[in-house]
């Protein structure tokens, strides 16, 4: 069984989809009413703009939402069995197996850049990966600690990303070191994504999907949530809804999704960091690119 798999922030860089927009029509097309959407060019970004103004939030959710379905929906061979996005990714996951149309899934995913944008500026926070320890001993540390920290990014085994208050992602990265973790890595993000300090973008994002039509699945989307399979309608929303202020569990996700018999990973996107998480968690796995 074939799984599409579609990647989150941080997969941006400098000419993404280019290419796509000088050899396809199709694409050409989807990228020019992105821009009337969004109400400026994100193309020209896309294409020619500097690491730094792709890392703009209203810039780099929207660009790699755009590159993932365009790949997607212009490929002959895009037959899923079943999708999965990382954060992010769940909205292009969600256009790619019909659940929501191109326009409202682009919608979606800049009105969820911003409130995260204002949601961090409300609470200045950050996330660290922490690298070499067992899950449930990252766990417990976020736990022990008196500040606002918790586990958000379930990668792959061994590697768990933490979100909290600047000061909880320290104490917690000094306390990782000490139980044995080979590495805690400060990111350079903006805020705590997929903890509680994101509810204000939370509620922001609920009341826009409320305003959403969504439809009928092709194919079961595995949501960051649950790590389960869905194609109920009312479920896959309330999953979407709650998923800035939990945790991305995407190892479990593909482990859920190998048990139901996937065996081939094809990534649609920029980069190939689905892909290597992948093969972490699931060695057999055969993993592409579209």
């Amino acid at each position: 069984m074939n799984a599409y798999i579609f990647p989150g922030q941080g997969a941006q860089f400098p000419g993404m989809a280019k290419d796509l927009y000088s050899t396809s029509e199709k694409a050409k097309a989807l990228l020019e009413s992105a821009n009337e959407i969004l109400g400026f060019r994100i193309t020209d970004i896309m294409f020619d703009g500097t690491p730094e103004e792709l890392k703009e939030t209203k810039v780099t959710q929207p660009a790699i939402f755009l590159h993932s379905v365009v790949l997607a929906m212009i490929s002959d061979d895009f037959k899923p069995d079943m999708v999965a996005g990382h954060s992010l990714g769940e909205f292009s996951a969600l256009v790619a197996n019909g659940v929501l149309s191109f326009e409202d899934g682009l919608k979606l995913v800049s009105q969820r850049a911003l409130a995260m944008q204002r949601a961090c500026e409300i609470n200045p926070s950050t996330m660290a990966a922490i690298l070499g320890l067992e899950d449930e001993k990252v766990e417990e540390i976020c736990a022990s600690i008196d500040e606002v920290v918790v586990a958000a990014n379930y990668n792959c085994p061994g590697q768990l990303v933490i979100s909290g208050s600047h000061k909880g992602i320290d104490l917690a990265c000094a306390a990782a070191l000490a139980a044995g973790a080979k590495r805690a890595l400060p990111l350079p993000v903006g805020g705590a994504f997929h903890s509680p300090l994101m509810e204000p973008a939370r509620e922001e994002l609920e009341k826009a999907i409320d305003a959403t039509q969504f439809n009928a699945a092709k194919c079961p989307v595995y949501q960051n949530v649950t790590a389960k399979a869905s194609t109920d309608i009312n479920e896959i929303k309330e999953n979407l809804k709650i998923q800035l202020t939990a945790p991305v569990r995407w190892t479990q996700s593909v482990q859920a999704m190998v048990a139901d018999g996937a065996t081939h990973f094809t990534e649609s996107g920029p980069g190939k960091v689905l892909q290597g998480l992948v093969k972490k968690i699931h060695r057999e796995a055969e993993v592409s690119s579209i």
